[in-house]
């Protein structure tokens, strides 16, 4: 029955079927092939329950904000002014790169709209000011991929909704690794450049009194995000209302400055919509397939499985690893949390481990799946906006940035109090 699974999921993602589609067929093939009940009478019941589920809210909603934030201009200026406080390092504008995608994170929440953003703003200066196509490039895609570990984030809510666990606690067990990777990620990149000075590009000098000009562009992500995280820890507000929140903070910020018009509210709504029907697609189907699981018993058969395979649980942990990372090659990432979640979270749990640390490095390796080839999306969504070169160049790039991140889950694993000190002191 795994094998089958395995098998069929991965046959239809090879035969490059989407992975909403693809996980609906493999649900209703295991239906056909081993349950005596026709499971797929459930699937409108499994759609409207999934749907009218009050924490999904918070997936459009923000979407928008960050949609709004990029169309009245307020990502823009964040970008210049992290560039005049970051340039300076070994690096230059690679060390902005990633330096915006964290911010922009912040207001954000999801992976791709931060590639997409941050390459928009950065792509015009990589061959003005001399920076080699692969690291440039790496750094973008690889800062994207902060947009799903610092809170607020899309899958960190979707993983929530899951494993049954508090999205403020998630939030918070997600916060340190989130500014920690942001640290080793900038980190890199100085350590390569000192090494290899030609990989800099052509440095960038600032005076003190540009840099302290620069500082109200840097406000407006920070209040928000501010306003949307202080919201849900003080209580005032859940995390779907610290969404609205959030989207009426932007609005109003565009509004004031007078940055809107009615062509650029219409692209932003559009890509809100696109967006997000895509995101409620595929969780929808993964639902589905998660109750066929649940219903032919092949959760807690794999759970007995993993048990008697008599290995250790640190064993155990790191079998999950390589397997997370060898199925982020191929899949969306997406697709590949909801789809696996219920049925790995049950084994993390039965071997003792915290779900909340887990799912940390869940976000992680999914961070990974993003830059990985051959179907890392933010690799794609970078060369899209390239629109030139070749697409290895991006490879390439992101390859020095995926050890990286095995370096914050081997930290992650080493010292678990890094995710877990936060909640556990809230």
């Amino acid at each position: 029955m795994l094998a089958f699974t395995l098998f069929t999921l991965l046959a239809l993602l090879g035969l490059s079927v989407a992975a909403a589609v693809s996980v609906g067929l493999l649900g209703m093939s295991l239906s056909a092939f081993f349950s005596t009940l026709p499971l797929s009478s459930a699937m409108g019941e499994i759609a409207w329950s999934t749907s009218a589920e009050f924490l999904l809210v918070a997936i459009p909603l923000y979407i928008l904000m960050g949609e709004l934030l990029v169309c009245s201009g307020v990502a823009g200026r964040m970008y210049g002014a992290v560039a005049k406080w970051l340039s300076w390092l070994p690096g230059g504008l690679m060390n902005a790169n990633v330096g915006a995608s964290a911010l922009f994170s912040a207001t954000s929440g999801s992976s791709v709209a931060t590639a997409a953003t941050i390459s928009t703003l950065a792509l015009p200066e990589q061959e003005r000011k001399g920076y080699p196509a692969p690291m440039f490039l790496g750094s973008i895609a690889a800062g994207g991929t902060l947009g799903i570990l610092i809170p607020p984030s899309i899958n960190m809510i979707l993983f929530a909704l899951i494993a049954n666990l508090s999205v403020p606690k998630l939030y918070l067990a997600a916060t340190i690794p989130g500014i920690l990777l942001s640290f080793m990620f900038v980190a890199m990149i100085v350590l390569t450049c000192l090494i290899r000075p030609e990989l800099g590009g052509k440095k960038e000098h600032c005076t003190w009194a540009e840099r302290r000009a620069s500082l109200p562009d840097l406000l407006p992500p920070l209040a928000i995000f501010t306003l949307v995280v202080g919201a849900i820890y003080s209580g005032f507000a859940t995390a779907s209302e610290s969404a609205a929140l959030g989207v009426i903070a932007a609005f109003g910020l565009g509004l004031w400055r007078r940055a809107f018009t009615w062509q650029s509210l219409g692209q932003a709504f559009e890509s809100t919509l696109r967006t997000t029907g895509m995101i409620l697609f595929i969780t929808l189907s993964a639902f589905f397939l998660n109750f066929v699981l649940s219903s032919i018993g092949l959760t807690s058969t794999l759970v007995s499985f993993v048990t008697e395979l008599n290995m250790s649980p640190m064993g155990t942990l790191l079998a999950i690893i390589v397997f997370y990372i060898v199925l982020g090659c191929f899949m969306d990432t997406l697709a590949m949390l909801i789809t696996t979640a219920p049925l790995v979270v049950p084994v993390i749990v039965a071997l003792g481990f915290d779900p909340l640390w887990f799912g940390v490095i869940l976000i992680v390796l999914c961070e990974m799946g993003q830059i990985t080839p051959p179907f890392g999306m933010n690799l794609f969504v970078v060369q899209s906006i390239r629109n030139k070169g070749n697409f290895l160049d991006v490879v390439y790039g992101a390859l020095p940035f995926c050890a990286v991140l095995l370096l914050l889950i081997a930290l992650l694993i080493v010292f678990p109090q890094i995710a877990l000190w936060l909640p556990t002191l809230a």
